[in-house]
């Protein structure tokens, strides 16, 4: 049984994301002019549908010559507002196992793949490594196994982890409040989920069977999330997946605002992964070039200038060096996107292939080369409300 829209999807509709991302194309350099001078004050006043329009009109192929001054202008707002701090996360992958069949996963139900869930004690053993490397801030990763990805065995993990990382977060199934509200008093400060695509007939093409094929219940995901006390909430859009890539932008934008402005003790950060490689074979179905990239990112900085922006390892490391001066606040380096893949590589399938396969500590040089500082460890916790 389909789970009822929450309040973002409610939202969603009365957006018509589509008709803006389509009006856009027609974008003239005056209607560029207007969008670029509005968003550049970066005091977050033009949020809402009216900076909706405005993101529009910059992700437009009209405001592709004018990369250059999005890009700046994106700069100068997340140096007043972020400063030269970057955050370093790592992934660490605890399950391939996967009951949903999405067409363009690498864990997907019934690809003929190796497959591993580790045991509780085996995932201390993978942290211990990361924690050596420096990190504190862990994304647990596997793929949607209510049975081996169990409530309890999350619970379980995160309670083992917890007095060793300040900054535990999840990227899992979805859960229900109780279950988030347990994994919250055992340590839990983040839970992070990819709508992959905001159309909805699109999502149903690409999942095709499993928990996950049901929209709504993913969507409201960080409602029922953040309303059980978790701290920090990340979300976003698979690039390539669908064709109007532009939509997608728009509609992360407009859930990201959603859940900043509804939730505002939670921290929320967005990312725009583009399709990778993987065991699926499944291919991108537009090819959103690494101009194009930028200008979704630099654009996204200048619509929500108080939110987060991450990038993974699966881009190319001269872009990620690019866009750190750009936009990005929090990146992940070292990964492995395979089960055990920090002590026992090569056991189990990888989720995708990564692009930039240099380690935490060339990371952290590249970062402080550029006058940025890394950051392992966060200062000072939240305040609790």
């Amino acid at each position: 049984m389909s789970a009822p829209p929450g309040l973002f999807a409610q939202e969603l509709e009365r957006l018509d994301v589509p008709g803006l991302s389509a009006a856009a194309v027609e974008t003239s350099p005056a209607a560029v002019d207007g969008a670029l001078a509005r968003l550049a004050v970066g005091d977050g006043a033009a949020r809402g549908p009216a900076g909706l329009a405005d993101l529009a009109t910059l992700l437009a192929p009209a405001a592709g010559s004018r990369l250059e001054e999005i890009a700046a202008a994106a700069r100068a707002v997340t140096l007043r507002r972020f400063g030269r701090a970057v955050r370093l996360f790592a992934p660490l992958y605890v399950s391939n196992a996967c009951l949903s069949s999405c067409a363009y996963c690498g864990f997907a139900k019934g690809l003929d793949v190796v497959r591993r869930t580790l045991t509780p004690a085996e995932v201390v053993d993978e942290a211990a490594i990361l924690a050596d490397r420096g990190f504190r801030h862990l994304l647990l990763v596997s793929g949607e196994h209510r049975l081996e990805v169990s409530p309890d065995y999350l619970v379980e993990v995160v309670g083992r982890l917890g007095p060793h990382f300040p900054a535990i977060a999840i990227e899992t199934q979805t859960f229900s409040d109780d279950t988030y509200g347990r994994l919250v008093a055992a340590g839990l400060e983040g839970v992070v989920h990819y709508q992959e695509t905001y159309d909805r007939s699109r999502y149903s093409e690409v999942h095709v069977a499993g928990w996950k094929r049901d929209f709504d219940r993913r969507l409201s995901s960080f409602e029922r999330a953040a309303e059980a006390g978790v701290r920090r909430l990340g979300l976003g859009a698979l690039l390539g997946l669908a064709t109007d890539w532009r939509a997608d932008v728009l509609a992360l934008a407009a859930h990201a605002d959603f859940l900043a402005r509804r939730y505002w003790r939670t921290e929320v950060a967005v990312a725009l992964p583009r399709l990778k490689p993987s065991a699926s074979g499944f291919p991108p179905v537009v090819d959103v070039d690494d101009a194009a990239f930028v200008q979704a990112l630099a654009a996204l900085r200048l619509f929500a200038p108080d939110v987060g922006i991450v990038l993974s390892t699966r881009e190319p490391a001269a872009l990620r060096d690019g866009l750190v001066q750009i936009a990005v606040t929090t990146m992940s380096a070292g990964s492995s996107t395979e089960p055990g893949g920090y002590t026992t590589p090569g056991q189990a399938q990888e989720q995708f292939s990564i692009s930039d396969e240099r380690s935490p500590d060339q990371i952290a040089a590249m970062l402080r080369a550029n006058g940025y500082e890394p950051v392992w460890k966060d200062a000072f916790p939240l305040v609790d409300a």
